[in-house]
């Protein structure tokens, strides 16, 4: 089967490679339709390694790079291990792809995404998306209703790491809330927010297009700090107080500091974003005003399931996120090199398919 594999930053191959097969009784395989580039797979594409392993295999999966990239995916299932009940070839689902041991005490407590092992398929060996087939274990297999199509379900590994993020910082509904940045992440991050229940929300973003995707998702005010003082203005949208909860997830350090500086005292700034270096950050202004700051990493329990229903009836809309559709034969120079070029701001999520049918639709 054709897969798209990555050796080193900079150097992603679609090659041909032996088609998955199950291993495990309780492995599924799924025929995928579409799989997103996700913003962790452009850090991986620029300064990786992060999460990929190299030189010593990964402790789960056994293996190293080069490896199969592709996490964020849909497909149709068309094989099942023998000790399989929750789906059957012909269902269609999403796959939640986390690696974990299953024997660290996260693991016990049902939090995977906490696992001293954690890894993700599409990034520690054993397939990916960016393939034509893949196995994974039926736990992290999900159903999707036949009412929410390949190409938008996707999303709902993306959606579900914004929803997991207002569960880490402790929202309630009724809360305002600001959000830094209006890529995936952070869009989603917006509609989940208005999902349950925010009752503003003040985003953070560079005169861009993303400006309008961020008023597309529901974002009540959009914040340029090149044309204000963006902790200023939150202020007096809040009467003075500043917001209750911030999420950051643009991996920046100037809009890190703005967050930690527009939450009122007692407030919550919610990292979700990966970085690629490290920041530099006076302690006295989270002790002194006593606010906190949590990170949030993927999704647990039942976040995948609760963003398909919210998907699903309309209060997730999702709509506009897919910005371009691309063959898996192109990844490279259609997705990869369009996310990180001059154009990139244009973008929100670029879909991959191997599957001609799909890219014919």
């Amino acid at each position: 089967m054709k897969a798209a594999r990555w050796y080193k930053a900079g150097d992603i191959r679609v090659e041909d490679v032996p088609e998955c097969q199950i291993d495990e009784d309780y492995d599924v395989k799924v025929k995928l339709h579409w799989c997103g580039i996700c913003g962790s797979d452009l850090h991986e594409y620029l300064m990786g390694p992060i999460f990929i392993p190299v030189g010593e295999p990964h402790p789960v999966t056994g293996e190293a790079a080069p490896v199969i990239m592709g996490h964020e995916f849909s497909g149709e299932v068309v094989e099942v291990g023998p000790n399989v009940t929750n789906v059957k070839p012909g269902d269609r689902v999403v796959v939640e792809p986390i690696v974990c041991d299953d024997t660290c005490p996260s693991c016990k407590a049902d939090k995977p995404n906490l696992c001293k092992n954690l890894g993700f398929h599409g990034l520690a060996g054993k397939g990916g998306g960016f393939a034509e087939y893949t196995t994974f274990r039926h736990k992290f297999v999900h159903k999707i209703p036949d009412t929410l199509p390949y190409d938008k379900a996707a999303l709902v590994e993306p959606i579900s790491v914004g929803y997991h993020s207002l569960e880490a910082g402790g929202f309630q509904p009724g809360m305002t809330a600001v959000v830094s940045g209006a890529g995936t992440i952070g869009l989603a991050t917006i509609e989940s927010l208005k999902a349950m229940g925010a009752s503003k929300v003040f985003v953070i973003q560079r005169k861009s297009v993303r400006q309008e995707y961020a008023k597309n998702s529901g974002a009540d005010a959009v914040l340029d700090p090149a044309e204000c003082d963006v902790v200023a203005e939150i202020m007096r949208l809040t009467d003075g107080y500043g917001a209750d909860i911030a999420f950051e997830c643009t991996g920046a350090q100037a809009c890190f500091d703005q967050e930690v500086a527009a939450v009122h005292a007692g407030g919550t700034v919610v990292v979700t974003s990966i970085w690629e270096r490290g920041v530099s950050f006076d302690l006295n202004a989270l002790v002194i005003p006593e606010k906190k700051i949590v990170g949030s990493i993927c999704y647990c329990g039942d976040d995948f399931d609760d963003v398909i229903r919210l998907m699903d009836e309309g209060k997730i809309p999702a709509n506009g996120l897919i910005t371009k559709k691309v063959a898996l034969d192109d990844i490279v120079s259609e997705g990869f090199e369009t996310l990180t070029g001059p154009e990139k701001k244009k973008q929100v999520k670029i879909l991959v398919s191997a599957n001609p049918d799909e890219l014919d639709a």
